[in-house]
């Protein structure tokens, strides 16, 4: 598999991976909410954060099969502890069929590359502490990061990267179209 970043012609592919890795009835409380038509909210907040200016195209990046489908995407845009920049990652999404196959890790493995290349300091997510803990991600707490809403506490995580520093903690702030999710 390639992972490389989003083209011009990915969108719809990435929107109808997005739907259907996110279009679960099991999804529980932490689950996002369905938009009108059963739309999963994820699908239109990667289109909505394409447009926004937290958008960082180097950032959006799918992964793609020997044949040339694209199975996977990720992204990263800008968030912000306190007033320092960093990054939020997601919606990572995986088509269905191809989950639990690796493509997930790959596409991970790529953003936190790509991010730490450019020079950012932190990763934060909301996500399964059971899964991110492979990839180096630690509980907010331990770096003195506050999530958004408190509840999230035992989901809201970290990733250090090499420009990090100590200095960045306080509370953390999603990019506006998060908001609507």
């Amino acid at each position: 598999m390639l992972i490389r970043r989003e083209g011009a012609d990915d969108a719809g592919v990435i929107r109808a991976i997005t739907a259907a890795a996110f279009a679960r009835s099991d999804r529980g409380a932490a689950g996002a909410a369905t938009r009108p038509g059963g739309v999963p909210a994820e699908a239109a907040l990667v289109d909505e954060l394409r447009d926004s200016a937290a958008w960082i195209p180097a950032l959006s990046l799918v992964a793609v099969e020997p044949g040339g489908e694209v199975t996977g995407h990720v992204l990263c845009t800008r968030g912000h502890v306190g007033d320092a920049p960093v990054l939020a990652l997601g919606p990572l999404a995986v088509r269905p069929d191809r989950q639990r196959v690796g493509v997930g890790s790959a596409l991970v493995h790529a953003v936190l590359g790509a991010g730490d290349a450019l020079g950012e300091p932190l990763v934060a997510l909301l996500g399964d502490p059971g899964y991110y803990h492979r990839f180096g991600f630690r509980l907010s707490e331990e770096y003195q990061i506050t999530p958004p809403v408190a509840g999230w506490r035992p989901h809201f995580q970290i990733r250090l990267l090499s420009a990090y520093r100590p200095e960045v903690r306080g509370p953390f702030r999603y990019a506006e179209p998060f908001d609507r999710v």
